[in-house]
């Protein structure tokens, strides 16, 4: 089952396990259950210390839970973690083994201290670069807690469940059998979602913080190049970001980052991070800004605060954001998302498979979605609104010779058509006749751009008619000291490495502001 490559690297990681681990499968006489026991049987062989049973009496086949003798933890797979995955698997094995997790002192007591019941179940997909967070933070949640079971669920491979909970998006997430989550969430999310107390206690603790010489708000590629620049100059940095490594966690295939010939959005983004940590840099996660308020006077500090209560002062700030998926704005896209409303065709294609769908776009992010799906849905309808599709001459080739795609354009889709519980179809205006039409499917994948995350900073700084940071050549805000960087503002081409270098960029000049103003006259 896996191959030999893959068996010395895994061995290697089982040398760290400390304490006796014994795993019990659940299994049926399918393909997929002789496929788990031999990945298992292949598992159990690389370490003395692994104990396979394959007596397992759990209902969901095939699946396998993983614990130590003597000890109470309730983690299960369901379905066989390879692809994305298969670091789960690695990750549970050390921990249920006793490898130390990398999470901090403060949050595994956090996690201890936790009181009732809490059975997580998580529907992924294999496909999906988002799940392994969600799957890995419960997975450490149940080792460190007995009172915290996780199963994690291929939704692919239980389709019949599924169907039933009418699951369109991964990771979804349940608690005590009611809808908890979708999409990324780390270990620190899901703790405030579960201990309501701890954002308090987090934002009174960084509000009570000194006033930074640089503070960075946003920590995609520009935030955190600004962070690692400003640290480099001895000075004192801060980070505070809604998610460490931004819209990057949501990007599958990275080719074009120079220097690196191939990587994934959630590998590039903990590179990021963990270059950010080799320095003197204050990281505060799960902060997402609400207001910028800007110095009135020369040598007084700027102010951000936050939507958890928290605030932070700074004598310069270098805003990066990001954007986010942009929306189609129609009725139904609101109340049907995450019930067959899409923005990850990699995340959430699985989960579709036989079945038939659209797409929303026709650049180069909506036809690469649409030739990615159209290898596991039925069918696949591409709408444009323009003339003619905007994508690279070669991926509108593969798209064509496709036979299980249809291409419309001049097409402005208007509403989005469900049952009440899930999507049924939408509805399109031919913009040559001005006919509405319809098409049945059962899923819509959005892909038609990025919005700026600068809602919160209207009023403040200059922004331009789209809603982007409008900044100079150097960063430079329409706010002295208030610079900015990355894919917020109005610099052209939304690309990780151009926002790399202007988070560089903007960081220089926030220095070169903070040697000119403390200068004497």
């Amino acid at each position: 089952m896996l191959d030999a490559n893959l068996k010395a690297q895994l061995k290697s990681y089982l040398e760290r396990v400390t304490q006796p681990i014994e795993i019990i499968a659940s299994l049926d006489d399918g393909a997929k259950s002789q496929e788990m026991l031999a990945m298992l049987q292949d598992v159990s062989s690389l370490s003395t210390l692994i104990t396979l049973h394959s007596d397992g009496t759990d209902a969901r086949k095939p699946s396998f839970s993983i614990n130590r003798p003597g000890a109470n933890i309730n983690l299960r797979f369901a379905g066989i973690p390879m692809g994305h995955e298969f670091t789960s698997l690695v990750l549970a094995l050390l921990q249920v083994g006793g490898h130390p997790s990398k999470a901090s002192v403060e949050v595994i007591e956090q996690i201890r201290a936790l009181k009732g019941e809490f059975s997580f179940e998580t529907y992924f997909s294999l496909s999906c670069q988002n799940c392994p967070d969600v799957v890995q933070a419960l997975n450490l949640m149940a080792v460190l807690n007995p009172n915290i079971r996780h199963v994690a669920i291929d939704g692919a491979l239980f389709q019949a469940e599924v169907d039933d909970r009418q699951v369109m998006a991964v990771p979804s997430v349940y608690l005590n059998g009611v809808n908890f989550g979708q999409g990324r969430m780390g270990l620190e999310e899901i703790l405030a979602k579960l201990d309501t107390s701890g954002i308090e206690k987090q934002a009174e603790k960084i509000s009570a913080k000194a006033a930074f010489d640089v503070l960075v708000v946003g920590g995609g590629p520009a935030g955190a190049a600004a962070a690692i620049y400003a640290a480099r100059k001895g000075i004192r940095t801060g980070v505070a970001a809604e998610r460490f490594g931004g819209q990057v966690l949501d990007t599958m295939a990275i080719e074009n980052f120079i220097s690196v010939q191939e990587t994934e959005g959630p590998k590039l983004a903990s590179a990021l991070e963990e270059h950010v940590k080799q320095y003197d840099v204050d990281i505060m996660n799960l902060q997402r800004a609400s207001a910028l308020i800007p110095a009135k006077n020369a040598g007084e500090l700027h102010e951000i605060r936050f939507e958890s209560g928290a605030s932070l002062k700074s004598k310069t700030v270098i805003l990066a954001t990001g954007a986010r998926w942009r929306e189609m704005g129609v009725p139904g896209e609101q109340q049907y998302k995450a019930k067959g409303v899409c923005f990850c065709p990699h995340c959430d294609g699985p989960l579709f498979k036989g079945k038939r769908v659209a797409v929303i776009g026709g650049g180069n992010s909506g036809v690469e979605a649409a030739i990615d799906l159209a290898g596991i849905v039925s069918h696949v309808t591409l709408l444009e609104f323009d003339s003619k599709l905007r994508a690279d001459a070669v991926l509108q080739r593969k798209l064509y010779s496709l036979p299980n795609v249809d291409v419309i354009t001049n097409a402005l889709t208007s509403e989005v058509k469900g049952d009440g519980q899930k999507v049924i179809g939408l509805v399109y205006k031919d913009r040559n006749s001005d006919d509405f039409k319809t098409v049945d499917l059962d899923g819509i994948f959005v892909q038609i751009g990025l919005l700026p995350n600068t809602d919160w900073l209207k009023g403040t700084v200059e922004l331009s008619p789209r809603g982007e940071i409008i900044v100079d050549a150097r960063g430079e805000t329409s706010l002295p000291g208030i610079f900015a960087a990355g894919d917020v503002t109005t610099v052209p081409y939304k690309q990780i490495v151009i926002a790399v270098g202007e988070g560089a960029k903007a960081s220089l000049s926030a220095f070169d502001y903070l040697i000119r103003s403390s200068a004497p006259e």
